[in-house]
């Protein structure tokens, strides 16, 4: 009888995987491509990056340009707009914040450009240039100059043929 229900329960494990959803077999295919993983990581890695530029840019690059600009500071920078009801604060317009994050953002932009002008500098010092291919363009340039001299012997040949080919005036 034990063996009676195993039996049937693998039976029944067997039934269940093969009536698995087409949209769940379709999940782990999506799941299971390197890019999906590759996309994970870049956001990760991209997350942990951001916050390291962002200390760069607040902690290291904005003192030195604020020194430089006298000690101005862009996040105090706003327009009040007064209430006009008693008994609410007035609105303000931080465009101050706004001028920091677009600094935030080229410098960051900036920072990227150059980690990926260096990586493409690496990968192209790391690969040197394919003899194969120095090798098959002389090859091409040489058959092609004796495809040109055979052209050209051709053509002498079909202009001596004809010229016999032509009755004499005699």
């Amino acid at each position: 009888m034990k063996n009676d229900i195993s039996k049937k329960a693998g039976e029944l494990s067997k039934n269940l995987a093969k009536k698995e959803p087409k949209i769940l077999k379709e999940f782990k295919e999506f799941i299971n491509k390197g890019s999906v993983v590759d996309l994970a990581v870049g956001i990760i890695v991209g997350g942990a990056f951001t916050s390291i530029v962002t200390s760069l840019v607040n902690d290291v690059i904005m003192p030195v340009i604020s020194m430089i600009i006298g000690g101005f500071d862009f996040t105090n920078l706003k327009i009040t707009i007064p209430a006009y009801v008693p008994g609410i604060e007035p609105a303000t317009i931080n465009y101050g914040n706004f001028i920091q994050a677009v600094i935030n953002f080229l410098i960051i932009g900036f920072v990227i450009f150059l980690i990926v002008r260096f990586l493409n500098n690496a990968k192209k010092a790391a690969i040197p240039a394919p003899v194969e291919d120095k090798k098959a363009e002389k090859a091409a340039k040489e058959a092609q100059e004796s495809a040109d001299d055979q052209t050209a012997l051709l053509k002498e040949i079909r202009d001596l043929l004809k010229a016999q080919s032509k009755p004499s005036k005699k």
